[in-house]
């Protein structure tokens, strides 16, 4: 790699403050507040607004179409007569 061209790749704490929850990973991301790590060690943290600990997807809360109704409305409008 060229030298001076790519950001630095340091440890990152990312922060799900809606679920209370946080992973310390590897990134190019900085931010502007730190926080004190598990293992004693000062990170850069980021705020995220969604995490797999949030996101309803992964967590079950997601909503559930009503697409029986969507499917005979259209058998109605198209289907054989």
């Amino acid at each position: 790699m060229k030298k001076n061209l790519h950001p630095e790749y340091r440890p990152v704490v990312f922060r799900d403050k809606s679920a209370d929850y946080a992973f310390l990973t590897r990134s190019t991301r900085t931010g502007e507040q730190t926080i004190e790590w598990t293992d004693g060690n000062v990170y850069p943290v980021v705020d995220v607004d969604v995490s797999a600990a949030s996101h309803p997807f992964y967590t079950g809360r997601g909503r559930i179409l009503d697409t029986a109704g969507r499917v005979e409305r259209f058998q109605q409008r198209y289907g054989k007569k």
